[in-house]
């Protein structure tokens, strides 16, 4: 992770955006030398919220707590991907 001061992140802000975007690098902005906040790619956080959910419906599965499914045939006919 890289740090960085905001004083610093004023005049480069245009270009760590761009840096956490493309290169998935995460930039910490700190003020008087504690990160204040984080600059980070939306593909990281949508990454970590897919984990999220993963670890939760595995937690509700061995609990024996997860609710009714709903069958494949009717997904398939809510996406549109059966012709019916």
């Amino acid at each position: 992770m890289t740090e960085i001061t905001i004083s610093s992140a004023r005049s480069q802000l245009g270009d760590l955006v761009r840096r956490a975007a493309h290169s998935r690098e995460t930039i910490a902005i700190t003020d008087h030398g504690h990160v204040a906040a984080l600059l980070v790619s939306p593909q990281v956080i949508e990454d970590l919220e897919d984990a999220l959910a993963v670890a939760d419906y595995q937690r509700r599965k061995a609990e024996g707590t997860l609710g009714p499914g709903i069958p494949m045939a009717e997904v398939r006919r809510r996406l549109g991907l059966d012709k019916k």
